[in-house]
């Protein structure tokens, strides 16, 4: 997973479609550019990549273990909580976990929104899942998996 690059390459995407005169032969063009993986593939290949267990993961997600393993098998598509729960159990950087959101088709963070910002500055802070529920819930803010 490279996100940097993927930054990089999503402005260099855009740049080209703003200069295109023809949309259909754009997409054609960069179709490869518009492929998402399905959300079970992506987290568990981001788990072999950073030699991550999904048993371990879902542990440290606070996610319950039966829904944990449905997330993983593909038998269940994730809220935007669960998605970022996941991303706090994977300990994933922001532009990761901003990756993650893509895939899972879900918003990405918007520091804009009292919520999201608490949740960007755990993630920059390497804070764990725990961590950050107590920071929200101190704050006032729903915690993860209750909104």
């Amino acid at each position: 997973m490279k996100p940097n690059s993927r930054q990089a390459s999503t402005s260099n995407l855009l740049q080209k479609l703003i200069k295109t005169d023809d949309l259909g032969e754009f997409l054609q063009n960069y179709a490869e550019e518009f492929s998402i993986p399905p959300f079970h593939d992506f987290i568990t290949k981001t788990c072999k990549e950073k030699q991550l267990i999904p048993e371990q993961v879902i542990n440290r997600s606070a996610i319950e273990r039966t829904y944990g393993h449905q997330l993983f098998n593909g038998t269940r598509k994730p809220s935007r909580d669960k998605a970022l729960q996941l991303a706090f159990g994977m300990e994933l950087t922001l532009d990761e976990t901003e990756y993650l959101l893509i895939v899972a088709k879900k918003s990405q963070l918007y520091p804009k929104i009292k919520r999201d910002a608490a949740i960007i500055y755990c993630l920059n802070n390497k804070m764990d899942i725990y961590e950050t529920q107590s920071l929200l819930e101190s704050l006032g803010i729903t915690i993860l998996g209750e909104a």
